[in-house]
């Protein structure tokens, strides 16, 4: 998640393609205080997503289907606010990270652990390894979706 950080004039396409992103306008990577500070907001991370387009608005199916796996699967150690559970707090988290980082960590979460700087800072704060959640393309996606709504995106 690389999306323009610059001015884009360029208007969304209103239907993409399933699992395809447009950026969404007023998206900002600014760290919030006290929030685990990113070396590299631009940072793609490592992993397979290398270009995410976000949707605008929002794409409602995604966010559900996000919900559903972050009950499962995030919500015993990740708040939804800025509050650190056993995880950082998911709120501002589309802010702070790129999609492109964010996909490529919950998918690719040990070598992002092992290799990815900020992710190493995470890790110290947190003082607990993020296990893979052995995630698919799709429900990446999906968690990234209901993470900008989390955030107030539309």
């Amino acid at each position: 998640m690389i999306y323009s950080c610059g001015s884009n004039t360029e208007k969304a396409p209103s239907n993409p393609p399933p699992g395809q992103y447009v950026q969404e306008p007023g998206d900002s990577l600014a760290n919030k205080p006290g929030e685990v500070p990113s070396d590299n907001t631009t940072s793609k991370g490592i992993g397979k997503f290398k270009d995410v387009k976000l949707n605008h608005p929002l794409d409602q199916k995604l966010v559900d289907a996000g919900k559903a796996t972050y009950d499962v699967k995030c919500g015993s150690c990740h708040k939804l606010t800025e509050e650190k559970l056993v995880g950082p707090g998911w709120k501002g988290v589309t802010d702070r990270r790129t999609p492109e980082w964010i996909l490529n960590f919950v998918t690719n979460t040990d070598e992002m652990i092992d290799k990815d700087a900020t992710a190493q800072k995470m890790m110290e704060i947190c003082m607990v390894k993020m296990p893979n959640q052995n995630l698919n393309d799709q429900q990446a996606m999906e968690i990234l979706e209901f993470m900008r709504k989390n955030d107030g995106k539309n």
